[in-house]
């Protein structure tokens, strides 16, 4: 039964890549702007662009942490799935 909850959960989730991976060009057409933007404002004094490498691994940290998280789901339930 769990096996089958991991197959629609794996499914559900390759489908949700296969629906947003063709917007995927427009999102990565954004950071050479943000870049210039934020060179362009620190060269002129401003502050906008000293928080963003920390914003950007923030952002980085989050996909690796729901992989984590899964594998360690995956792995505690097949546990108890193969002692039972």
């Amino acid at each position: 039964m769990n096996l089958l909850k991991y197959k629609k959960l794996i499914g559900g989730l390759l489908f949700l890549i296969l629906i947003l991976s063709p917007h995927s060009h427009s999102i990565l057409a954004q950071c050479p702007m943000c870049r210039m933007s934020a060179e362009s404002n620190m060269a002129h004094g401003g502050s906008a662009g000293q928080g963003l490498n920390t914003g950007i691994l923030y952002l980085l940290a989050l996909p690796y942490l729901i992989a984590a998280t899964m594998i360690y789901l995956f792995r505690k339930n097949r546990k108890k799935l193969e002692q039972g």
